[in-house]
């Protein structure tokens, strides 16, 4: 059997007058397209957003890998000398991690201490994402710290103010008491996260060894070239040239929790739209069914020219496809273009909102509230998963119109040309 007449029969259904079928084809393709602007939209945000929590998280939080150091009397820049000139590593720098509670006046604060070398803060990818919203983003002195946007606001301090943080130290009994710490507010930063800023207490790495020297974790912060793609084959690496006395994780490992979390709700929200599309290719069956109801003349005459039950059944088949094609084609484009646009057209609608609500003395209206959320979405368009949106769609369109198409070839001529 050669498709090409089916072919050609089928695509001059889907672009025929109404009254001949066509208008039952461009119906569906038309609910299909209207169905994968939800979901390819979706698709960008979801990806977006998660990207630029991740992003700030790797690039100013945890970094790409971490290494510990589980020696005796080891320290994490023992490994230093073992990952020089290990390809795709891009930077190293030390850190202690640990936990205190910060004091201004009489009101307190549990925060996340992190003592981190001053060239951390240079580094391109850090230097990307952290904002300087008082004062300057480095300690100048061993008594300086910089407190996240959102630390500073609930504690009331401003920059050149002074604080105090508590941190536990070993008596000689065993036991543990507070050692009490005076620091100037150098200055205060913001991550574009608030559950960052929320925490974030950050000083010099050689008074945060006095500070944390019996409650932090020492740790060596590395940063790759491709966090996404090749961060386990660079674990892998360093695998083989440390000793087993070191341990390596990655971000992944990191904040395994976290990001599982976030691709659960991503793949929930594509899960939902998938039956969106779902319905939409049930759609294409029923119109299939309607033109093999409205051209039962032509199919009596292909079949009395000798077109045998697959030929007549390929004709509505290469309907569906070419139906669910022109649908994805179009609604994946206008998802695309909306898609790429979310940020703008989020301040328009910002914006025109606010215009209402201000004539009812109302404050602004606020979409993305900045303190839980991405000022601006990253736009992330995934190829491969947009493929395969494409492909769900075709496929489900020519399944489902795979009874009607059937009866079709099995009509009798004689039968309808008696009737018509």
């Amino acid at each position: 059997m050669k498709s090409a007449p089916a072919f050609f029969i089928a695509f001059r259904y889907l672009l025929g007058r109404a009254h001949e079928g066509g208008r039952y084809l461009r119906g569906a393709a038309a609910g299909i397209a209207l169905s994968l602007i939800p979901i390819v939209v979706t698709l960008i945000v979801a990806d977006g957003m998660i990207r630029g929590i991740t992003d700030r998280y790797l690039e100013l939080g945890t970094g790409h890998l971490q290494i510990y150091n589980y020696n005796l009397d080891g320290e994490p820049e023992d490994a230093l000398p073992f990952i020089e000139g290990v390809p795709g590593i891009r930077g190293a720098w030390s850190e202690l991690h640990g936990l205190g509670v910060l004091y201004y006046g009489s009101v307190s604060k549990g925060v996340t201490i992190r003592a981190v070398e001053k060239s951390f803060w240079e580094d391109e990818g850090s230097m990307k994402y952290l904002q300087v919203l008082s004062g300057e983003a480095k300690t100048e002195t061993n008594r300086d710290v910089l407190l996240g946007e959102e630390l500073a606001f609930s504690l009331g301090v401003t920059t050149g103010d002074t604080v105090r943080i508590m941190t536990p130290r070993s008596s000689r009994s065993g036991g543990f008491i507070p050692r009490i710490t005076a620091f100037t507010v150098r200055g205060i930063i913001s991550s574009g996260y608030r559950e960052l800023d929320s925490l974030w207490c950050i000083m010099d790495l050689e008074v945060g060894k006095q500070v944390l020297a019996d409650s932090g974790g020492a740790y060596l912060m590395l940063k790759i070239d491709d966090p996404y793609n090749e961060v386990n084959s660079v674990a892998r690496s360093l695998y083989g040239i440390l000793d087993t006395g070191f341990g390596i994780y990655t971000w992944k490992n990191l904040q395994r929790s976290q990001y599982s979390s976030y691709e659960s709700t991503r793949q929930l929200l594509l899960f939902i739209m998938a039956l969106i599309v779902l319905v939409a290719a049930v759609n294409v069956s029923s119109a299939t069914s309607m033109l093999v109801i409205e051209r039962q003349r032509d199919i009596a005459v292909l079949k009395a020219s000798g077109a045998g039950p697959s030929l007549t059944s390929a004709i509505f088949l290469w309907g569906a496809f070419l139906t669910g094609l022109a649908g994805s084609v179009f609604g994946i484009s206008a998802g695309l273009v909306i898609g790429c646009s979310v940020n703008s057209l989020i301040r328009a609608l910002e914006k025109f909102l606010s215009f209402f609500s201000a004539l009812f003395h109302a404050g602004p209206v606020a979409i993305l509230d900045s303190g839980y959320y991405l000022e601006t979405i990253p736009i992330i368009v995934n190829g491969k998963a947009v493929f395969l949106i494409a492909f769900f769609t075709v496929l489900s369109s020519v399944l489902a119109s795979w009874l009607p198409a059937r009866r079709a070839g099995k009509l009798k001529p004689i039968e309808i040309l008696r009737k018509h």
